[in-house]
């Protein structure tokens, strides 16, 4: 049975679901949208549970259509230290499930921005950076965190990537393989605190057409996009998500 929406609402969540494809198939940062709707049309944590399913579809698709171009290595560093964050969010959900952590989580979102702003403007302030453990540590960690607690680590993951400078295929490859396997790692902390019910997978269900439209959507604008153009738009992207964070 459907959870009870009207139809605008419906049709807002028709849109948030086109979002999820588009941000898996090359955009990461309008991650944001679907972020927002839903939070919207399901106040809560809810809305958490409700998203993840769908992600994982979304992740499936991206697998497919890049599935020649990621760079496991990215994956690798980054997939552990994602998992105890993944840990490190689900503790803190069943202790604090009324907390706010989108202001905390823009901050930091914005930080990081700034630092890859800056990282172009003088690219020998902190060269290589990017390429330490440390690093790959810090950014998987936070994506971890941020991922259970707000499905909120397109934008981190995104300025990963972007930092160690991955051409637009490899960067959306690798970014859909690590997101697989994260949200595939998240189902059972999610089924613990109760946010997956089978009303919220019927609704699922009733989204994938809006889910596939949104991959080849996302697929079709990446291919049309010049490196550097697809840089710019993840690091704009990324900085109006974290400033919709901050503000609420």
């Amino acid at each position: 049975m459907f959870p009870e929406l009207s139809i605008p609402e419906w049709m807002l969540a028709v849109v948030a679901a086109m979002g999820i494809g588009i941000s898996k198939s090359g955009l990461p940062g309008i991650s944001l949208l679907h972020v927002v709707l839903f939070a919207h049309l399901f106040p809560g944590l809810q809305s958490t549970g409700i998203v993840l399913p769908m992600l994982i579809a979304g992740d499936l698709g991206a697998v497919w259509m890049f599935r020649r171009h990621a760079q496991w290595r990215h994956v690798l560093r980054t997939l552990p230290p994602a998992v105890v964050g993944v840990v490190a969010g689900w503790w803190v959900m069943g202790r604090l499930p009324n907390a706010r952590f989108a202001p905390v989580i823009g901050g930091i979102v914005l930080t990081l921005a700034i630092l890859q702003v800056v990282r172009d403007w003088r690219p020998e302030a902190w060269q290589s950076a990017p390429h330490t453990t440390a690093f790959a540590w810090s950014m998987g960690l936070l994506a971890g965190v941020t991922t259970m607690l707000a499905n909120a680590a397109g934008p981190v993951m995104g300025l990963y990537l972007l930092a160690v400078a991955l051409p637009k295929d490899a960067f959306v490859g690798t970014g859909a393989w690590f997101f697989l396997l994260i949200n595939l790692i998240k189902v059972p902390f999610s089924l613990q605190l109760g946010l997956i019910q089978p009303s919220t997978l019927a609704l699922n269900a009733a989204l994938l057409p809006a889910i596939a439209a949104g991959l080849f959507l996302g697929r079709a604008i990446i291919t049309r996009l010049p490196q550097r153009g697809f840089d710019s738009l993840v690091l704009v992207f990324a900085i109006v998500a974290a400033i919709r964070l901050l503000v609420g």
